[in-house]
């Protein structure tokens, strides 16, 4: 929305304008040439030898600058074109989705509707369900969690039974239609360069990897004091947090060494952005179905 300024700034130069195309169009049109004058009429213009005849514009050809010139005179009256006046048919492209989508949500009501009073578990089990989920998942979700669902480093594998904040059907449905915000704050200017490695060294052993066990057993104090109140005094983590387990061979980005240090010395921020302005109720819980049996598989 213009201010007023702006809108009656937009109105002016634009009519303006087209008055002035209109009387060029007429004051240029001229009477064709007598054709007992022998002598040819020219622009006076030569270029390399080469003159432009001053003949006038061929009759249909200054129609059709009419007929233009007609066309926007009523496109300008009937459509927002005109700074803030929004046109006697009141047309909107906002107006003009919305009912695009209401003749699509009737169209597919019946291919989602059959699964209306289905639970998410027996839609997960039907596969022509499947196949339209397949489809869904591939729209909206396969460029951050993969094709089949295996996800990337940074982006949760939908396909095992590890989750962030939980497998249950409701859970998942909560993920996709909000999203969630994973957010683990940098412990590097608490804990020093030393803590970092040492904690990094306590993180390898919960989870049973190769670990130095003098630090490891220095970082369980740091552990304790500063990551236990989300990941658990045992390292299981918390689904409400959405804070990882720690004690198994599951990791959201790597279990290297350097890639644990980087966690805890400068912390992690992820996003998942939510579907629910984006999708419709029964789209969302057919990828829930979806994505609640690429872990039952």
């Amino acid at each position: 929305m213009l201010t007023t300024f702006w809108s009656w700034w937009v109105i002016i130069l634009t009519v303006t304008n087209l008055v002035l195309i209109t009387w060029l169009l007429f004051a240029n049109k001229k009477i064709a040439v007598n054709e007992e004058d022998t002598e040819d009429q020219t622009t006076g213009h030569v270029y390399d030898g080469i003159e432009e005849y001053d003949n006038p514009l061929p009759k249909w050809w200054f129609q059709m600058f009419v007929i233009t010139l007609v066309f926007g005179v009523f496109y300008f009256a009937l459509y927002p074109s005109l700074g803030n006046f929004k046109g006697f048919l009141n047309w909107t492209s906002i107006g003009q989705w919305e009912g695009e989508m209401e003749v699509a949500n009737a169209k597919y009501a019946e291919t989602f509707g059959q699964y209306k009073e289905m639970s998410i578990e027996e839609i997960a089990a039907d596969p022509k369900a499947m196949k339209i989920g397949t489809r869904l998942f591939a729209n909206n979700c396969s460029v951050c969690h993969g094709a089949d669902g295996g996800g990337a480093e940074g982006f949760p594998n939908l396909t095992d039974k590890d989750w962030l904040y939980g497998g249950a059907p409701e859970q998942i449905a909560v993920s996709i239609s909000n999203g969630r915000m994973g957010n683990m704050p940098p412990w590097g200017e608490v804990l020093g360069e030393d803590g970092v490695i040492n904690t990094a060294e306590y993180v390898r052993k919960l989870s049973g990897l190769e670990h130095d066990a003098a630090k490891a057993e220095a970082g369980a104090t740091h552990f304790a004091t500063v990551c236990a109140a989300c990941h658990g005094a045992d390292g299981k983590g918390m689904h409400v947090l959405g804070a990882p387990n720690l004690t198994d061979d599951v990791w959201l980005y790597n279990d290297s060494r350097e890639a644990i240090r980087h966690a805890i010395r400068n912390g992690r921020a992820n996003v998942m952005p939510a579907q629910v302005d984006k999708l419709r109720e029964d789209k969302i819980r057919m990828l829930t179905a979806y994505v609640y049996g690429l872990s039952q598989e």
